[in-house]
């Protein structure tokens, strides 16, 4: 039987950079990106970290709740960028865009983003997969329809479903990493490097501008 996840770490580790906590959840980031795979062990991020195996029951409950503390602490920082951003003084299209290469740009500081997600919504519990959508999925959908909106009312957007935009966006991110190893084995493409997240950053706004933009702002850009 799992033991139980702890899902009050996200909120706890906000106020303790140098906790034991946060050593075990930096060792497991770092060696997830060393290995490009979430399948790392517990033993292998205590030696990482210098910390007792027997401690993360204590702080997380088990393996998944490291994780899910793991994309939590990777999420906190983006999802506040998102108030920021949409507080800013400056049209919704230049929002629209600053948010694309912001999304990309985390899939790409954090390789192992989305097969946490994936994992924690599909293959974990059902307590999970909620926290993943509290703190993941429903602020970012949120943050989508209020921008849109915004754009709309200014006469910049078209009228767009939410729901359709964050799964077009956030599902043409989410391949360009998930999917990298099936392209990889098919077509012979390399890893996303700098210059692939800069190249995938100017083709996902062109696609989207050229699709949702009306027709006096599209001509302007």
């Amino acid at each position: 039987m799992r033991s139980p996840l702890n899902t009050s770490v996200p909120t706890r580790l906000a106020n303790g950079k140098n906790t034991t906590a946060e050593k075990l959840l930096v060792a497991a980031s770092e060696l997830m990106i060393e290995r490009a795979s979430i399948e790392v062990s517990l033993s292998d991020i205590a030696q990482k970290s210098g910390v007792n195996a027997a401690l993360v029951k204590y702080h997380f409950g088990n393996k998944d709740g490291l994780l899910l503390a793991l994309l939590a602490r990777d999420a906190a920082t983006e999802m506040s960028q998102l108030e920021y951003l949409i507080g800013q003084p400056i049209t919704p299209t230049a929002k629209l865009r600053l948010h694309i290469g912001g999304i990309i740009r985390a899939y790409h500081q954090f390789p192992y983003m989305n097969r946490l997600i994936h994992y924690l919504l599909h293959e974990s519990s059902a307590e999970a997969a909620d926290e993943v959508s509290q703190f993941f999925v429903a602020p970012l959908l949120n943050f989508h329809r209020r921008l849109l909106a915004e754009g709309v009312k200014a006469g910049e957007f078209r009228d767009i479903d939410p729901v359709l935009f964050y799964t077009s966006l956030i599902g043409a991110c989410d391949h360009l990493f998930f999917g990298r190893h099936a392209m990889s084995r098919a077509t012979g493409v390399g890893p996303v490097t700098d210059e692939v997240c800069r190249d995938y950053i100017k083709h996902m706004e062109a696609l989207i501008f050229g699709g949702m933009l009306n027709g006096r702002m599209a001509s302007s850009e």
